[in-house]
């Protein structure tokens, strides 16, 4: 009697520890699960952070006239009708 109970709870158990290990939503698939979890919220993070610079961007391009002259200088090469433009060339050993 204590023979068949015992054998029937290690099959039991058996068969539990065969879905924990092997199953659907196993041990390995969880924990690759996180680890792709962790990759996401990094990315969410430096997502969120390009959001907040682009639209501190916007802002300051909406809020004056200083943004957008020296975005035309840097970016366009634009200079004022009084003013002189030097562009300065590196030399490089050839």
């Amino acid at each position: 009697m204590y023979r068949v109970l015992l054998l029937s709870l290690l099959v039991l158990l058996g068969a539990l520890q065969y879905r924990v290990w092997f199953g659907e939503a196993n041990v390995l698939q969880l924990s690759g699960l996180k680890l792709e979890i962790e990759q996401q919220r990094e990315n969410n993070d430096q997502l969120l952070l390009r959001n907040h610079q682009l639209e501190a961007e916007v802002k300051d391009l909406r809020k004056g006239l200083e943004a957008i002259e020296e975005r035309a200088r840097s970016e366009l090469g634009m200079v004022k009708p009084d003013e002189t433009f030097y562009q300065l060339i590196e030399k490089t050993d050839l």
